[in-house]
């Protein structure tokens, strides 16, 4: 029969084809992995320093005297009207 060496071939190649085809799926899985893991650190790491800048902001501007502290660099600063924004009891 000359359609049995086609017939066993296709199958090899299918064999093939689907080993080739779990091993590739397995890497892309552990590259998702390590894609998420790696996004998470970057986040975490991003949220600290924008945590770390806004804090040193504040302590900045709770070091300058009343005068200096109507700037935009104080948080309680309103740049609508140019005045400030805190309730004081005076």
């Amino acid at each position: 029969m000359p359609s049995t060496p086609t017939l066993a071939l296709i199958a090899l190649g299918l064999i093939l084809l689907i080993a080739f085809m779990v091993r590739v799926l397995r890497s892309l899985r552990r590259f998702a992995r390590a894609r998420t893991l790696v996004g998470d650190r970057v986040g975490d790491g991003v949220g600290m320093l924008k945590a770390r800048s806004a804090a040193l902001k504040v302590a900045f501007a709770q070091r300058r005297p009343k005068e200096q502290a109507r700037t935009r660099a104080n948080p309680a600063y309103d740049r609508r009207h140019g005045g400030d924004r805190r309730i004081t009891n005076g």
